[in-house]
């Protein structure tokens, strides 16, 4: 075993972990932070998205031991006031909900690389991540509504 700290949500968690730990199983059975879901075990849906200095990962793929001292953000360490969680809100963005924490974590990964993008932009940085519901047109506009708020025309 062997023990490394991750700090999650701004609070420092120190884990033992074997060599082939999966992200997603510390963060939801070590740490328990239950935003962060395996939909398919393969990289291919986000619902495992993290933000790991501010960066995407699919924590279903991610060996625990690469992030050791590493900031991982999940959804639980975004405030309800916070612009994109209250855009996802206001659009109406959420059926079951499953989805939506990776969608969240991606829209602010790629808002915070592109303050202002257009619609083909959302569309293009959100492919990897699937809502069953089919909620895509409300994700795309809460991402937009997000974007305007952060920064008005």
């Amino acid at each position: 075993m062997n023990r490394i700290t991750l700090t999650v949500n701004g609070v420092r968690h120190q884990v033992a972990v074997a060599d082939d730990t999966l992200l997603l199983d510390v963060l939801r059975e070590k740490v328990g932070t239950t935003s962060v879901r395996e939909g398919c075990g393969v990289g291919a849906c986000g619902a495992c998205t993290v933000l790991a200095g501010g960066m995407s990962v699919s924590s279903c793929l991610a060996l625990a031991l690469r992030y050791d001292g590493a900031e991982i953000t999940t959804a639980e360490g975004l405030d309800e006031n916070d612009d994109v969680v209250s855009s996802f809100v206001d659009c109406d963005a959420a059926q079951c909900g499953y989805c939506i924490p990776g969608f969240v974590l991606m829209s602010r990964e790629l808002l915070a690389e592109n303050p202002r993008p257009s619609e083909q932009e959302i569309t293009d940085h959100l492919e990897g991540n699937i809502c069953r519901c089919g909620t895509y047109p409300e994700i795309r506009k809460a991402v937009a509504t997000a974007a305007e708020r952060r920064s008005p025309r």
